[in-house]
């Protein structure tokens, strides 16, 4: 849990810049300069929040070979010049020999690669990204281009690594969190703002709610709506406050309003159906209200129908229409159905010194039919920070995604496979066997040879089969023997695997004492007799070559991926061993398929 003292991203970041800059020189050397000059390049990018639209917020600063700052630049918004360009522009001459520090690695969106040309024409040596482009289709495009050039390219995290990085690389991550959330999920980074009373009401029991937070808290909620692209209420909170959702802090963005209806109980006059500063989006039910609908068209607000309206599927759909994030201010109803479909994220709740009682009085947050507290859910990265009189709760609901599963690192990966090339090579996803590369994974359908408890050779129907009965080979217990059994007989690997964790939960005294030491083996020696005895999977195995594989299992966290890139993804790195064995590149390949986390 973090202590911030200021609300907005940008200045969250610069705090945390200068403890890192402080505190860590001494002990982090040249990494406290690079990792400072990356946060700073963050700062810059976070400038243009709510701006860039649906493009990522970019910033640049390019300093001397003696470390003084030549130059800082951001990307105002969408089709202006890039930070890049700008930055290189303003430094003129100071560019020969220097380094340009990035929040993100630049995004050829255009084709017309102005980022990485400016940084190569302007005699730039070194680049150091915060993070890759999280983009697929982008993703290291110009990392390579520049290293093509013969520049000198560092990554956080993958060139350079310590904990001064990882903060700084954080503070990438934070400022580019829409954009990372719409290229991990099919919904826009969605954020819930309230404010409550000290004894958790947001309004009377009247309805009455003007105001509960300060003129400062206010101020601040304007600046909030001006990051995003969308601010979104439901009907409720339209029939009693008529809000206008404008965010008045001296222009800029004007988020687009959303307003959520089920039966469209709306007001014929609302102050969202004036569009002359913003437009304004209705979405509802189908077949709900059809002359409301016609007077809401006639006076140029958009109305959408949904079969059923759920925020999952309206932020499915906002999603496709390219919206990367998501203000709501909704009452406690629609709150509520929000955080139950997990499309929030992150929450911003305004505490007022102030108590008003009340039985009645509404909450922010409707039923979610929990009945413990260890049901509660807990804020991640919490920060406070007091605003006027109020005090300001934030933090996220859910981790930010990673883009990337966790995969080995430099060393690891070619100590793995010397055939990986360290800098360029591309990453291979698979997971369920429809995958294009499915039939990688230990539960593909591919029966192989193997020896069972008594050393005959039998058919097993998977890898899987395999591995999960080799749990309990060699116990002399019935019911160890019956589970061996009852994994051969298993119709699917599913099946297999469902009878072998089960019972490994249930009864762990039957496993093998050896069983962590050796499951590695185990799978090894499955892996190699599939793609020994299938010359297709073999085909598709080296068809691979060059590639770092991933299990992108969201579950799994020794095999896999994991749901937040914290798996150690063990198959993919045996997978790899494996391939390059069969290549001939290496003759340790031969030995253990021990690996190195």
């Amino acid at each position: 849990m973090a202590l911030c003292l200021n609300l907005s991203p940008a200045s969250i970041i610069c705090k945390c810049m200068a403890k890192a800059s402080s505190h860590s020189t001494s002990n982090n050397g040249p990494h406290a300069f690079d990792a400072a000059f990356v946060r700073r390049a963050a700062v810059l990018a976070d400038k243009s929040a709510g701006l860039t639209s649906p493009h990522p917020n970019f910033g640049c600063v390019i300093t001397t070979p003696t470390g003084a700052v030549a130059s800082e630049a951001y990307l105002y918004a969408q089709g202006t010049t890039p930070a890049e360009a700008q930055a290189v522009a303003a430094a003129g001459e100071l560019c020969r020999g220097a380094t340009a520090y990035l929040n993100m690695e630049p995004g050829d969106c255009h084709g017309d690669h102005a980022a990485v040309s400016a940084l190569v024409q302007g005699g730039v040596k070194r680049v150091v990204i915060g993070m890759r482009n999280p983009l697929q289709h982008l993703r290291g495009n110009a990392v390579r281009a520049l290293r093509s050039q013969g520049l000198q390219v560092d990554l956080l995290g993958e060139d350079l690594t310590s904990k001064v990085m990882e903060d700084a690389q954080k503070a990438c991550i934070l400022v580019n969190a829409p954009l990372i959330c719409r290229a991990a999920s099919r919904v826009p980074f969605s954020v819930l703002k309230y404010a409550m009373t000290l004894d958790g009401k947001i309004a009377a029991s009247s309805g009455h709610a003007s105001w509960i937070s300060s003129k400062q808290s206010r101020n601040l909620v304007f600046e909030l709506r001006g990051r995003s692209d969308a601010v979104i209420v439901g009907g409720n909170t339209v029939r009693k406050d008529n809000p206008r959702l404008t965010a008045r802090h001296g222009g800029g963005h004007m988020p687009i309003r959303i307003v959520m209806s089920q039966t469209l109980n709306l007001p014929e006059e609302a102050n969202l159906w004036d569009m002359s500063e913003v437009s304004t989006i209705v979405v509802t039910q189908r077949g709900a209200r059809r002359s409301l609908q016609k007077l809401l068209a006639s006076k140029g607000v958009e109305v959408v129908e949904f079969d059923i309206l759920n925020p999952r599927d309206v932020m499915e759909y906002f999603h496709d229409r390219g919206y990367l994030s998501i203000f709501w201010e909704c009452g406690g109803t629609l709150a509520a159905a929000a955080i139950s479909s997990g499309v929030i994220h992150k929450v911003y709740a305004f505490v007022a010194p102030k108590i008003i009682g009340g039985k009645n009085a509404p909450t922010p947050v409707g039923e979610l039919g929990m009945v413990e507290m260890s049901q509660a859910l807990n804020l991640i990265d919490v920060c406070y920070e007091q605003v006027g009189p109020d005090m300001l709760i934030s933090g996220f609901l859910q981790p930010l995604p990673d883009i990337l599963p966790t995969i080995p690192s430099l060393d690891e990966t070619y100590a793995v496979d010397p055939t990986v090339s360290p800098y360029e090579s591309s990453i291979i996803f698979f997971y369920k066997t429809w995958d294009p590369y499915g039939a990688l994974s230990n539960f593909s359908p591919h029966p192989i040879q193997m020896p069972d408890e008594n050393g005959d050779n039998v058919t097993w129907l998977s890898v899987e089969h395999y591995y999960q009965a080799h749990k309990f080979i060699g116990m002399d217990d019935t019911l160890a023997r019956d589970s061996i059994e009852k994994i051969k007989s298993a119709k699917s690997p599913e099946e297999a695997a469902k009878i072998g964790r089960s019972m490994q939960r249930k009864r762990p005294d039957l496993v093998r004492p050896d069983w962590d030491n050796i499951k590695i083996d185990v799978m090894y020696r499955a892996l190699k007799c599939k793609f020994s005895t299938y010359p297709h999977l073999n085909t598709m195995l080296l068809s691979t070559t060059g590639s770092v594989l991933v299990e992108a299992s969201p579950h799994d966290l020794f095999w896999g991926g994991g749901r937040d890139g914290e798996g150690l993804n063990y198959l993919g790195r045996l997978l790899m061993k494996l391939r390059s064995e069969f290549l001939g590149e290496s003759s340790s390949s031969c030995e253990s398929p021990s690996i190195a986390v």
